[in-house]
């Protein structure tokens, strides 16, 4: 993986080969921080990065600025790698290790961009239970967005909150407004 775009442009990180991750292709990723940077500042965005795994897109919003990311996981060795990579590089990433679904239900936190990338195995139920956590705690700040990132196979539309997709490849980016 590596990063696109910001002060680490071009970067490589080697995740461990351990970890049970798919990291956001690069080419789907580039497609994504396109259609971000014509929408927000990245540099002035409070981000909660969901299923971080490698923190692969934590880290691209690092590199280009934003000063205030929460990663969440599950798996303690995909914590540690994004913490490493983090104090290596000096962003201010806090990354917590948790099921995401518990802590959409406990946290108070807000935020400009959501961004959740389960595996791609989740029931549809599993999808739409993210986002009606996020909604129902009113998790997005004025103007945000929830980006769900799901495979060509899963259909999000239906959610009352969907406002349109964009498919690279395999995967697709849902996005979700208040």
């Amino acid at each position: 993986m590596r990063i696109i775009s910001g002060r680490y442009k071009g970067k490589r990180l080697i995740a461990p080969k351990k970890l049970p991750v798919r990291p956001t292709t690069d080419m789907a990723k580039e497609g994504l921080f396109n259609i971000l940077n014509n929408r927000f500042y990245i540099d002035e965005l409070k981000v909660l990065d969901l299923f971080a795994g490698t923190g692969n897109i934590s880290f691209e919003f690092a590199s280009r600025g934003a000063m205030n990311i929460t990663a969440v996981d599950s798996y303690a060795g995909c914590v540690q790698y994004i913490n490493k990579i983090s104090r290596e590089l000096d962003f201010s990433i806090s990354c917590i290790k948790s099921d995401v679904f518990k802590f959409l239900e406990r946290t108070q936190e807000k935020a400009n961009l959501i961004f959740a990338d389960p595996p791609y195995n989740f029931e549809e139920d599993q999808f739409h239970k993210i986002a009606d956590l996020v909604f129902e705690k009113k998790m997005l700040l004025e103007d945000g967005l929830l980006i769900i990132e799901h495979s060509d196979r899963t259909d999000l539309s239906n959610n009352p909150h969907f406002v349109e997709f964009r498919k690279y490849g395999g995967s697709v980016f849902s996005f979700f407004e208040q």
